[in-house]
C-alpha cells in the first residue's frame, strides 16, 4: 500500500508517492496540466500503477487561515478527481510548502531552470511526509 501526495498548481501537480510502509516520501514527477479530465486521468493511471490507497492533495490555505481562489479550485480538483479514483482523497494544509521547495533548492544551489521543473515534487514531497508524520503521531 502507498500513499500518493499531491501539490496542485497552476502551470504544474507535483507528485509523490510514500514508500510501502508508509514511513518516507519520494518526489515520483511534476505533470504539466493540460485539461482537466487529462490531468485526472494522468493521476489516476499513476495511481493505479502504484497501488496507491490514498491519496493527499495540498490545501492552500492563507496565512489567516481563510481560503482564497485558489483553495477552492483545489477544492473543485478533489471533487472532480473524487468521480474517477476510488481511494480516499484527503486535503492537507500545506501553507508555505511551496515556499520550503523553493527555499531547500536554493540551499542546495540548484540552478533556477531546473528549480522550475522540481519544486513542485518536492512541494508535494514535502506535503506527504507532513501528512505520514502525522499519521504516525496519530494526529490525522
Amino acid at each position: 500500500m502507498r500513499i500518493m501526495g499531491l501539490d496542485f498548481g497552476t502551470k504544474r501537480i507535483g507528485i509523490a508517492l510514500s514508500d510501502e510502509l508508509l514511513l518516507t516520501a519520494q518526489g515520483l514527477d511534476s505533470l504539466y496540466r493540460k485539461v482537466l479530465g487529462s490531468d485526472i486521468e494522468d493521476i489516476s493511471k499513476i495511481a493505479m500503477e502504484n497501488n496507491v490507497q490514498e491519496i493527499v492533495i495540498g490545501l492552500p490555505i492563507n496565512m489567516n487561515g481563510s481560503y482564497g481562489p485558489k483553495t477552492k479550485e483545489v477544492l473543485e480538483f478533489v471533487e472532480e478527481l473524487s468521480k474517477v479514483v476510488k481511494v480516499p482523497i484527503r486535503t492537507w494544509d500545506e501553507r508555505l510548502t511551496s515556499v520550503q521547495a523553493e527555499r531547500v533548492l536554493l540551499e542546495a544551489d540548484t540552478s533556477r531552470a531546473k528549480r522550475k521543473k522540481v519544486t513542485d515534487k518536492l512541494a508535494a514531497q514535502l506535503i506527504l511526509q507532513g501528512y505520514l508524520d502525522a499519521k504516525k503521531k496519530g494526529l490525522s
